[in-house]
C-alpha cells in the first residue's frame, strides 16, 4: 500500500468482508487476542493489546464503510489535532456514530465505498501514514493481501493439512456466502494446532459465521442501512 494509503489500495468490499469474517470466525473458535463483534454498525475488531481497531460495514445497496486506527501507524494529527476524516463524506454515512468516534479521537482512517470506488477525506501535505497498512495489511488488492491474512492465521500453528489452501478455500466460501459445517471444520483444521492446550470451539465459529451472513441463503452480514 501507499504511505499514506490511497483509496485505490483497497480491494472490493465483498472481498474485504470475506477476509475480515474469516479472521472473526477463527477468533470465535480460539482465543487469539482480537475481540470481534457484529452489530448495527458492522463487524468490529479490537486488538486485545490496544494496538489497533477497525470496523467494516456493508450495505444492501452496495455501499460500504471502513474505519479504524493503528496506535503506532496512524500519524493523523496536525499540530496536536486530529484531521477531519469526515470532510467530504456522503450524506448516507452514519454521521452520529462517526462524529462520536471522532470526538473520542478514535480515527486513523475512514474510507467509504459508493458508485464502484473507495474514497476518503483529503490528507494534509506531509502526513506520514494513516495506519491502514499496519492495522489491515490484508485489505489490499491481489494475492499478496490474501497472503497476509494466511500468514496471520497460520504463523503459530503446525497442522497436517496445507494451511494456505484451507484459508483460501474458506475465504472463497465466505465471499460466495456458502459456508457450512464442513468449511468451518476444514478452516479450523488448517489453522488450529489440534494437539495444543487451547480449546477449539467449532460450534461457536459456525454460530458467528451465521451471524455474519456467510452461510448459504443468508445475507445477515449485510445489514440494511439505518
Amino acid at each position: 500500500m501507499h504511505r499514506p494509503s490511497v483509496p485505490e489500495d483497497l480491494d472490493l468490499p465483498e472481498r474485504l468482508w470475506a477476509r475480515a469474517a474469516t479472521l472473526a470466525v477463527v477468533a470465535a473458535a480460539v482465543d487469539d487476542g482480537d475481540e470481534f463483534s457484529r452489530g448495527r454498525h458492522g463487524l468490529e475488531c479490537w486488538n486485545g493489546g490496544g494496538a489497533y481497531w477497525w470496523r467494516l460495514k456493508l450495505y444492501e445497496d452496495g455501499r460500504a464503510l471502513l474505519c479504524g486506527q493503528d496506535s503506532d501507524g496512524s500519524y493523523t494529527h496536525s499540530k496536536n489535532r486530529q484531521i477531519d476524516f469526515l470532510a467530504g463524506g456522503p450524506d448516507w454515512l452514519p454521521w452520529e456514530k462517526l462524529r462520536h468516534d471522532a470526538q473520542g479521537n478514535l480515527f486513523g482512517f475512514v474510507y467509504w465505498w459508493q458508485d464502484g470506488s473507495w474514497a476518503r477525506a483529503p490528507y494534509p501535505e506531509g502526513m506520514r501514514d494513516d495506519g491502514l497498512e499496519m492495522a489491515l495489511s490484508w485489505a489490499g488488492t491481489g494475492e499478496d493481501a490474501v497472503g497476509r491474512i494466511i500468514d496471520d492465521l497460520v504463523a503459530r500453528t503446525e497442522t497436517e493439512v496445507d494451511p494456505a489452501a484451507g484459508v483460501r478455500a474458506f475465504i472463497a466460501a465466505a465471499e460466495a456466502r456458502t459456508v457450512g459445517e464442513a468449511d468451518i471444520a476444514a478452516l479450523l483444521a488448517a489453522v488450529c494446532d489440534q494437539d495444543s492446550w487451547y480449546a477449539v470451539r467449532p460450534e461457536a465459529a459456525l454460530a458467528f459465521a451465521v451471524q455474519l451472513g456467510l452461510t448459504a441463503g443468508d445475507r445477515g452480514g449485510v445489514p440494511v442501512a439505518s
